[in-house]
């Protein structure tokens, strides 16, 4: 019976060890930043494996390169739209640069899946909708600048998740989640 107990103790010793650690203390914990981000931002320890943020999260890359994504903004394309598409969603990605040099602002990719099958990126100037503008210059140590990217949806609302990388020659990425 003492050998039972002793394992039964132990057992409950570890499941009491790792419920009982806290969120804030782990590596993706919250950290201030100058930006004024939110709570739900990620360190960068947390860059070294894919992590989903909720829309509206602040995401900071080892680089230095500040990332936030504002919740999708759902809307009926124009008819000069393209693809032609009955409902798309458009995300204003605001980048910050905290980093030591200049970031290229052509290097960032984004995509957005449902349910893993990929959306198309949807053109649409008549609503403003026109892809990544000014994407051939640098963003400069201390600035920021906001795009807006639209992606087509499927008729029902879904999840859907925005995986950007700041290059797309890495692996390093985030993904944003959220409802659309």
């Amino acid at each position: 019976m003492s050998t039972a107990r002793a394992v039964t103790a132990l057992l409950a010793a570890f499941v009491l060890t790792a419920c009982g650690t806290s969120a804030g203390n782990g590596p993706e914990a919250a950290t201030p930043s100058a930006t004024g981000g939110s709570p739900q931002q990620s360190s960068p320890t947390a860059t070294s494996s894919v992590r989903s943020l909720q829309f509206g999260s602040e995401h900071r890359f080892p680089s230095g390169l500040v990332v936030t994504v504002s919740s999708p903004s759902v809307f009926e394309p124009s008819e000069s739209a393209y693809p032609r598409t009955d409902r798309a969603a458009a995300f204003g990605i605001t980048l910050y640069n905290e980093g030591q040099k200049p970031y290229r602002i052509s290097n960032l990719t984004a995509h957005a899946t449902v349910d893993g099958h990929e959306l198309k990126q949807v053109q649409d100037i008549p609503r403003g909708y026109n892809g990544v503008v000014g994407a051939d210059r640098d963003l400069v140590v201390g600035a920021s600048v906001k795009l807006t990217l639209a992606f087509a949806l499927p008729d029902e609302p879904a999840t859907v998740e925005l995986t950007l990388r700041p290059d797309s020659a890495k692996s390093t990425k985030v993904v944003f989640v959220g409802s659309a």
